[in-house]
């Protein structure tokens, strides 16, 4: 029953603010410092996911060895990333070497 209230409760709340944007529209008007930090979110909220999920993938202990495919693939990634900046082909090739990774270690 507690989940169940959280979630609803957790649901209105989300659409309390989504429509409020709809409904104020343009009528609100941001500082440029604020616009500067909300920037920062998407990144933010994406790498609060992706890290525990790379370092601890089955949610128990940190896994910092190269039996980790997450880990492996996840480095491979970020160094391709870096020297290429081709956002296509760092997610293909991080997923080809997540799955190889994953073929040789079973």
């Amino acid at each position: 029953m507690s989940a169940t209230v959280t979630i609803m409760g957790m649901a209105l709340i989300t659409f309390v603010i989504k429509a409020l944007v709809f409904i104020l529209g343009d009528r609100v008007r941001f500082s440029p410092t604020l616009k500067l930090a909300l920037g920062f979110v998407p990144v933010t909220v994406l790498t609060a996911i992706i890290v525990p999920m790379v370092l601890a993938p089955h949610g128990l202990a940190m896994e910092l060895s190269w039996r980790n495919p997450q880990l492996v693939a996840a480095l491979f990634s970020v160094a391709l990333c870096a020297a290429t900046r081709r956002q296509l082909l760092t997610i293909l090739s991080g997923l080809v070497v997540f799955f190889g990774w994953q073929y040789v270690l079973s």
